[in-house]
């Protein structure tokens, strides 16, 4: 077992109140940590407040350098940060190394991008009373930004935060989930290394009433926060005049078309369904497969569920492992329970053990059944037929989530069709709503969030214009 300690502005410290992250897999201790009150908040936000001034005047080539030398240790050190990450949150080893090579993806564009951060000359003369004046747009960072990231993807939904407010300039406190922060504070050994101003990076576990002022403090002046809608939208209402962004839930939904390559669609949606047992925002939850090719893709989608291995997260062969907890786990038995009892079909799956729940097929679902309605961020998916593309598009809008989407077709009328009337944040075309890119705008409409990540579109989020406009004879 190996101690962290919190990272406070430059400060390696410790409290009173020890936490102890456990392995989901074999509920063994991995590490403890400590967590944080509003004293250790108070000491971050101040720190923050005094290097404000220092990261807003930090030269472009002075982030580039630390943001580079942050993905070159993370690059050196990925093999061990992809084993805290399997240990912390039984995720498969092959989707760690994953995690960690996005990670350096996503410190990599936002060195590039702090290189050309907007701005914007025009003419004012446009008018007779703009006649003799000129205008210039710029961008400046909005101050302290407090990010709290969730326990699936513990270092690369942190480092979407990390990465664009150093670009911006903007100091930043992130706070892990209580369940996964080891990850993360193995990075802050990295960034204390750099020169970013100390005090420009913080990051602490928090007990439930710091974790509270992250969201209510005035002296915060944005809030970032990826989590479930009933947390966000809650944080939002409350987040006074803060800027907010947030990336929430979705219960993702797959369209493949009669015209369509059924074996790519099978072996896109197993991934999709199925990786780190769908504890994923965008992970394939509902499919909708023309009635021509609903027995194929249905036979060979349960074909290939079986070939999956389920082993210890620390084995490069495992295809799925333990969920978070058990207590997800028997929620996730207990929704699938529910479908059957109201008429649902199990094709594949449906049992669970401890905290593993196998990967589970269904169909003859609808959408008063909360595995159709709501997200059920488990290894569950559900396949049923239709007969035209209008009604399968409908299926998919027929969800209070509108995250990303994915369409299997070859035919150019129902990808154009898919993208004008789809209601998400992203049509996947021949490909799942799972796959993500860190430099691609990636949020959602509806319940699934507010404002965009991708490294581009979070920094334009953490920045606000300034508009100054001259006389040019003066």
């Amino acid at each position: 077992m190996i101690e962290y300690k919190l990272y406070i502005a430059g400060e390696f410290v410790q409290t009173k109140n020890k936490l102890k992250v456990r392995n989901p897999f074999d509920n063994s201790v991995v590490g403890e940590t400590y967590l944080a009150g509003n004293e250790e908040l108070e000491i971050a936000i101040q720190k923050a407040s005094e290097v404000k001034d220092q990261m807003r005047d930090l030269p472009s080539y002075k982030k580039y350098e630390i943001l580079m030398q942050i993905a070159d240790e993370i690059s050196i050190l990925k093999n061990d940060l992809a084993l805290i990450l399997c240990k912390e949150a039984g995720k498969p080893l092959k989707y760690a190394l994953g995690e960690i090579d996005r990670a350096i993806q996503v410190f990599t564009i936002a060195a590039e991008e702090s290189k050309r951060l907007p701005k914007e000359y025009f003419s004012i003369d446009w008018t007779p009373a703009g006649e003799g004046k000129e205008g210039f747009v710029k961008y400046f960072p909005v101050g302290l930004i407090a990010g709290i990231a969730p326990f699936n993807f513990p270092l690369n939904l942190a480092v979407h935060k990390i990465a664009p407010a150093i670009a911006s300039g903007n100091p930043i406190i992130i706070k892990p989930a209580r369940s996964t922060p080891l990850s993360v504070l193995e990075l802050a050994k990295i960034i204390d290394k750099t020169d970013l101003p100390k005090g420009a990076f913080s990051v602490l576990p928090m007990d439930r009433e710091a974790g509270n002022q992250l969201v209510t403090d005035d002296r915060i002046q944005m809030l970032s926060f990826t989590g479930s809608p009933a947390v966000g939208w809650k944080m939002k209402s409350n987040a006074g005049k803060k800027k907010v962004a947030l990336e929430l839930g979705g219960n993702a939904g797959v369209i493949v078309s009669d015209s369509s390559d059924i074996e790519l669609a099978v072996k896109k949606c197993l991934i999709g369904g199925f990786a780190y047992s769908g504890q994923v925002c965008i992970h394939v939850q509902r499919i909708y497969v023309h009635e021509n090719s609903f027995d194929e893709f249905v036979g060979k989608f349960i074909e290939g569920t079986k070939m999956l291995k389920f082993g210890t997260p620390e084995e490069l062969s495992t295809d799925i492992s333990v969920m978070i907890d058990e207590e997800n786990a028997l929620r996730v038995e207990e929704w699938v329970n529910e479908a059957v009892v109201s008429g649902a079909v199990i094709l594949n799956g449906g049992k669970r053990k401890g905290s593993y729940f196998e990967p589970t097929i269904l169909t003859n679902t609808n959408n008063e059944m909360k595995v159709c309605s709501l997200e059920i961020f488990g290894p569950v998916v559900s396949i049923e037929k239709f007969n035209n593309f209008d009604e399968a598009i409908k299926n998919i809008n027929n969800s209070e989530y509108g995250l990303q989407a994915g369409v299997f077709t070859n035919l150019i009328n129902e990808m154009n069709q898919a993208f004008n009337e789809l209601e998400v944040g992203g049509v996947l075309l021949n490909d799942v709503p799972t796959f993500r890119v860190d430099h691609m705008p990636y949020g959602g409409v509806k319940n699934s969030g507010f404002g965009r990540e991708g490294v581009k579109y979070s920094i334009f989020e953490m920045l606000e214009p300034k508009l100054m406009v001259k006389n040019i004879n003066y």
